[in-house]
């Protein structure tokens, strides 16, 4: 690229000089990336709310689903397998106030064990689900 400066009879340079104006454009660039707020990554998650006690009767029956390291299902702490548990949780689901599942597999089983039973229970449509005993996850 080639520059000019001028020539020599004095006459003034009629170019303009863009280095200041880059300078500031950089800086405006920079002040602009700066006040941008961080995308922050949301989850939606239907909470329950703060509603007033109903005269309904609850059943306090809650169903709780073991496997332990061999990938033995237990429903209540018998014994069961694959076809049974979809039964159960059908009739479960079917209750007029469908029962709580607790579900705690033992550290030591299997992943495609606990996978298949967790897809038996969303398959079941069950809406009441919590996990037991995830504190004894803290040391794997």
């Amino acid at each position: 690229m080639a520059m000019s400066a001028g020539t020599d009879d004095g006459e003034p340079m009629m170019e303009m000089n863009t280095t200041p104006l880059i300078d500031v454009m950089l800086v405006l660039l920079i002040m602009f990336i700066i006040t941008i707020p961080i995308q922050t990554h949301a989850v939606k998650i239907d909470l329950p709310q703060n509603a007033p006690p109903t005269d309904s009767i609850v059943d306090p029956v809650k169903n709780k689903v073991t496997i332990d390291p061999a990938g033995v299902i237990a429903w209540n702490g018998s014994p069961i397998d694959l076809l049974t548990l979809r039964q159960y949780l059908e009739q479960s689901v079917r209750m007029p106030v469908e029962p709580e599942l607790q579900f705690q597999p033992a550290p030591q089983t299997r992943y495609v064990v606990v996978d298949q039973a967790l897809a038996e229970i969303k398959r079941a449509g069950v809406t009441k689900l919590g996990f037991v005993g995830n504190e004894q996850y803290g040391n794997f």
